[in-house]
């Protein structure tokens, strides 16, 4: 059996890494090398942007090193094809345009307007649970 390709919204990388519970419960099966997580430079900016937000309170070197630690998990794909499809909130396409550059089997998210869609071009769009359910 091939391993599994996902795409890990921001608000799961932030949720895995601040929070826990199932997010970090998907982030440990990227760590073991049961499933490959993809990034793009997009997501990987939406990411960084996201952990500096004065909310969670993390200084600019803490944001730097945790960055690190999850560039080296995750595989970046550069996205050729321009998806406009979520009108709500232009910014998730992003999300889409890297799992179909990444040819995913599955995106990973908490974001309402991307759940809505319930599949993009074959591909699975499913909360943590619902993930973890079914792996």
């Amino acid at each position: 059996m091939s391993i599994r390709k996902v795409v890990l919204d921001t608000n799961i990388l932030i949720s895995a890494i601040l929070f826990g519970g199932n997010p970090r419960e998907i982030l440990k099966l990227v760590i073991q090398g049961r499933i490959n997580a993809f990034t793009s430079p997009a997501l990987v900016r939406e990411f960084q942007d996201v952990l500096a937000r004065p909310k969670f309170r993390l200084r600019p070197e803490d944001c730097f090193l945790i960055y690190k630690e999850i560039e080296v998990l995750l595989i970046t794909v550069f996205p050729e094809t321009m998806i406009d499809i979520v009108d709500a909130d232009p910014d998730d396409n992003a999300v889409l345009e890297c799992a179909f550059a990444a040819q995913a089997d599955t995106i990973i998210t908490g974001d309402p307007h991307l759940l809505d869609l319930a599949e993009f071009k074959g591909m699975r769009i499913v909360t943590p649970a619902t993930y973890l359910n079914h792996f």
